[in-house]
């Protein structure tokens, strides 16, 4: 198997953006991630389209990356629609890596998009309770009004466990959004750029006990994409190398598949999720955060609140998540958001990540989530990058 690179990556604004469609975005990160590689659209031998919802909110089907990229370069390329839940963009992005590492092709992208925000506010909601069973939770009746995500209902089950188990506080999952609403500030791509304090975040409106707004993730409209290529490419083209270290998958199957796509990444990897210097985790909600400090190995059972506490995990700590502000405060455009999680990662690798820089960062790990079974998530993609050279 060929040592695989990043060679570009690109971004939208990740926000509100009612009306704006697939096709704007995908284009823009497109256009953006080309742009850093230096590369013509042509060089490309394959395109992965990660998108989750579409079908529903936009009623745009089966060949969503086609109408995205209908009037652009892209569009005449290969192209693979990829539907994943939360974890389309980092399924998108696993598949054009396998590719190029296979030697199937020397240069792959993968793009995840996703629009949201709907006239019908019902639309987004009632997507997202295809990410689990509906044979358990039941069709939508005609009509019905949703008012928030079924996700956090799950989500508020997890938060209820941890603090009986664990004897954290409601204030531990308020210190979670805090901290990433201060990295998100400067993001300028992120979606929420207001300060909040840990009582803001306590006396904002109650979604599911104990779950307040600003410890769940919005809606959210964005696009990120990431064109990848081998290592000898890369190198004939002087480019920074960011190589993947490590891409792997899991499934809920056995109701701990982000403990379990960790595990073989860092097996691949040959290091750990403490060796890295920047991390992005899939925080949906503020104590999923917290949960996967200990699926991923930076602390014992039990013990994430306290890391959050010691100011571990901030950007002075020995091990910073969510630099990008995180799902809570970046945004969660579910498609999206595995090749986000990934956009934020090169860049700190590269040194490029501006005023949240991680200095001297050269290994990331990110953790993509996507999907609810049995108290968990159905999938995980967890990938390590590393600058190397």
């Amino acid at each position: 198997m060929r040592r695989v690179v990043i060679a570009g990556v690109g971004m939208t604004q990740f926000g509100k953006q009612p009306g704006r469609g697939l096709r704007s975005m995908a284009v823009e990160a497109a256009d953006q991630a080309f742009a850093m590689a230096g590369l013509d659209f042509s060089a490309a031998q394959r395109v992965y389209f990660g998108n989750a919802i579409a079908p529903t909110v936009l009623q745009q089907d089966m060949i969503k990356g086609q109408v995205a990229f209908r009037n652009h370069p892209l569009g005449r390329l290969p192209l693979i629609n990829v539907e994943n839940a939360c974890a389309s963009g980092g399924s998108a992005f696993l598949l054009a890596v396998e590719a190029v590492a296979s030697g199937c092709v020397d240069v792959a992208f993968a793009v995840g998009a996703e629009q949201m925000f709907h006239a019908d506010r019902n639309r987004p909601f009632n997507a997202l309770r295809g990410s689990t069973d509906i044979d358990d939770i039941g069709e939508v009746e005609p009509g019905a009004e949703a008012a928030n995500s079924i996700l956090m209902d799950y989500y508020a089950e997890v938060a209820r466990a941890y603090l009986d188990r664990y004897g954290a506080s409601p204030e531990d999952f308020a210190r979670v959004a805090v901290k990433n609403r201060a990295n998100a500030i400067l993001n300028p791509l992120a979606q929420m750029h207001k300060p909040q304090s840990v009582e803001d975040v306590l006396a904002a409106r109650m979604i599911v006990p104990p779950l307040t707004l600003p410890m769940c993730s919005p809606i959210t409209d964005g696009a990120a994409a990431l064109v990848i290529c081998s290592e000898e490419k890369a190198r004939a083209l002087g480019l920074p190398l960011v190589v993947v270290r490590a891409c792997q998958n899991a499934s809920g199957a056995d109701g701990q598949p982000v403990a379990d796509a960790t595990a073989r990444a860092c097996a691949v990897a040959g290091l750990g999720a403490a060796d890295c210097d920047v991390l992005e985790l899939h925080d949906a909600a503020a104590p999923a955060e917290l949960l996967q400090y200990q699926e991923i190995g930076l602390c014992a059972e039990g013990e994430g609140f306290r890391l959050l506490r010691d100011g571990a995990t901030g950007p002075q700590g020995a091990h910073p998540v969510n630099m990008s502000g995180g799902l809570l405060s970046r945004g969660h455009a579910v498609g999206a958001t595995g090749c986000a999680q990934l956009y934020e990662l090169v860049l700190q690798l590269r040194g490029e990540a501006g005023p949240r820089q991680i200095e001297g960062a050269r290994l990331g790990m990110s953790v993509n989530g996507g999907g609810w079974l049995d108290g968990s998530y159905a999938l995980t993609i967890a990938t390590i990058l590393e600058r190397a050279g």
